[in-house]
C-alpha cells in the first residue's frame, strides 16, 4: 500500500498556498479587516441590532473572496468539468481541507460559514442529478452566478433527525401547490432568493415515502421570517421560517414527487467526509499551537512541555489525529472508487466513524488548547474558544454523534448496508 500523498495533490496545494500569500493575506490585511480574525471577531460580524445576522461588510468580503478563488482556479475545484470544475474527488478534498483547517483562522477558509477557497457546492449537484429540463440549467448557471439561491428547509420545530415525521404538508389544488407549516435552522434564507423545503405531498408519518421538495420563492405570500436563533457560534442566519397558505406552481417540484428525501440523502456522504477532514485540521492546528507554547511557557523555572500532565494529554489526542487521518484519507480514496449508491451500501458506516470522531477530537483537542494556554487560551485573543463553538455544532449538524452512531451500528449489525440481506429481520 502506498500513503504517500499523490503529486498532483502536493501540486495543488502549494498553487493554494500560493495564492492565500499573493492574494487572500492581503485582502484580510486592508482595510482592517484583521477585526473579522483577531479578538473582536464575534462583534465585528455580527449585526447584534438586526437579529443577530451577519454584518453585511463580513458577507461582502466573503464574496471578494469567493471572487478571487474563482479567478484563480480553485473555487470550484470539486465540481465536474463542464462547470468549470475540475472534479478532483474526495480524497484531494479530504486533504485539502485538513491543510486548510490546520493553518488556523483565516479568510482563506472560514468554516463558520462554511466559506473556503475551494467550494463545497452541494446543490449544484443536486440539480444536475435531480433537476428537470430547464430547472437544471436555471438552477446551476443562476447558482454559479449568484443569481439564484437556494437555503435548505429540512428541519422542523418538532422534528430534527426524524424527518420522516414532518408536518409541514403541501396540498395539490389544481396546477398549485399549497404549503402549511414550519421550518426551523432554514439557515441561509437571508440572503436566499428561494428554500427548498421539504414537504409532505402524501402518506402519514414516519413513513419515508410521500415526502416531495419544492422550491418556494422566499418572498411568496405566506412565507415568513419569524425571528434567528442566536447560537453558541454567532453569527447566526439559521432562521425559524413560517409558511402560511403559500401558493407555489407544480413545477416548483424538485426532484422525485413523494421520494424527495433522496435529495436530502444526496451528497451526504461527501459532505460528512470533508467536514471529518475540517475538524482533523483544526483539531491539529490547536495541538500544534500547544506544543509551541508549552516549549517555551516556563512557569516555576521550568518549560510546560517537561510535564507529562502536559505530555500525556497532549500524545493521546496527537495519536487520535494520526489514526483519523489514516481513516479519512482511506475512505475518502475509496469513495473515489465507487458510485453514490455503492457509498451506501459499502461504506456509509466508515464515513460516519470519522465524521463523529473526528469532530469531537477536534472539540477535545480545542478545549485541551485553552487548558494548555491557560487564562489566554480562555480568553478571545487566541482562536481555540471560536474554533471550538464552530466545530461543536459539527458534532449535532449533517446527523448528530448518536445519529452518526446508529448509522454504524446498523451496519455492524446487519440492520444497514452490505450485511443487511445475510440477516433475518
Amino acid at each position: 500500500m502506498d500513503f504517500a500523498i499523490p503529486q498532483h495533490i502536493k501540486d495543488l496545494i502549494a498553487d493554494m498556498d500560493g495564492f492565500i500569500e499573493a492574494e487572500i493575506k492581503p485582502l484580510q490585511a486592508q482595510d482592517d479587516n484583521e477585526r473579522f480574525f483577531d479578538h473582536r471577531r464575534e462583534h465585528a460580524r455580527t449585526d447584534w441590532d438586526n437579529g443577530g445576522m451577519p454584518r453585511h461588510d463580513w458577507e461582502a468580503l466573503l464574496r471578494e473572496m469567493r471572487k478571487r478563488a474563482d479567478k484563480a482556479g480553485f473555487l470550484r475545484l470539486a465540481l465536474p468539468e463542464e462547470y468549470g470544475g475540475r472534479n478532483i474527488g474526495n480524497l484531494a478534498m479530504a486533504i485539502i481541507r485538513e491543510h486548510l483547517a490546520k493553518k488556523g483562522l483565516g479568510l482563506f477558509n472560514d468554516l463558520q460559514n462554511e466559506s473556503s477557497i475551494v467550494g463545497n457546492f452541494p446543490q449544484i449537484l443536486m440539480f444536475r442529478d435531480f433537476g428537470r429540463p430547464g430547472q437544471a440549467e436555471e438552477w446551476i448557471n443562476g447558482s454559479l452566478a449568484g443569481t439564484h439561491r437556494a437555503a435548505f428547509g429540512l428541519t422542523e420545530p418538532g422534528h430534527g433527525s426524524d424527518a420522516t415525521w414532518m408536518e409541514t404538508t403541501a396540498v395539490r389544488d389544481g396546477d398549485h401547490y399549497v404549503i402549511n407549516g414550519a421550518k426551523m435552522w432554514n439557515t441561509g434564507v437571508h440572503v436566499a432568493t428561494h428554500d427548498m423545503l421539504f414537504c409532505r405531498t402524501s402518506g402519514k408519518p414516519g413513513d419515508a415515502k410521500g415526502i416531495s421538495c419544492l422550491l418556494v420563492p422566499m418572498d411568496a405570500p405566506g412565507v415568513k421570517i419569524e425571528f434567528y436563533y442566536w447560537t453558541f457560534n454567532m453569527p447566526t442566519d439559521h432562521a425559524h421560517v413560517t409558511f402560511k397558505d403559500v401558493r407555489v406552481p407544480a413545477d416548483a417540484l424538485f426532484g422525485p414527487l413523494d421520494d424527495g428525501l433522496r435529495l436530502a440523502r444526496h451528497f451526504v456522504h461527501e459532505n460528512r467526509i470533508r467536514q471529518a477532514a475540517s475538524s482533523l485540521g483544526a483539531g491539529v492546528f490547536c495541538l500544534n499551537e500547544s506544543i509551541d507554547y508549552a516549549n517555551v511557557r516556563a512557569p516555576f523555572g521550568k518549560k510546560l512541555s517537561t510535564n507529562q500532565a502536559i505530555q500525556f494529554p497532549t500524545v493521546e489526542l496527537m495519536t487520535q489525529a494520526e489514526m483519523l487521518r489514516l481513516l479519512i484519507q482511506k475512505t475518502a480514496w475509496e469513495m473515489d472508487q465507487m458510485t453514490g449508491p455503492e457509498i451506501q451500501v459499502q461504506l456509509s458506516d466508515k464515513v460516519s466513524m470519522c465524521n463523529y470522531w473526528a469532530n469531537r477530537f477536534c472539540c477535545e483537542a480545542a478545549d485541551w488548547a485553552m487548558q494548555v494556554h491557560g487564562g489566554m487560551g480562555y480568553s478571545r485573543h487566541k482562536p481555540f474558544e471560536h474554533i471550538y463553538r464552530h466545530h461543536r455544532r459539527y458534532r449535532i449538524t449533517e446527523g448528530s454523534e448518536q445519529i452518526q452512531m446508529r448509522n454504524v451500528a446498523g451496519h455492524m449489525f446487519g440492520f444497514l448496508g452490505k450485511n443487511a440481506k445475510s440477516r433475518d429481520h
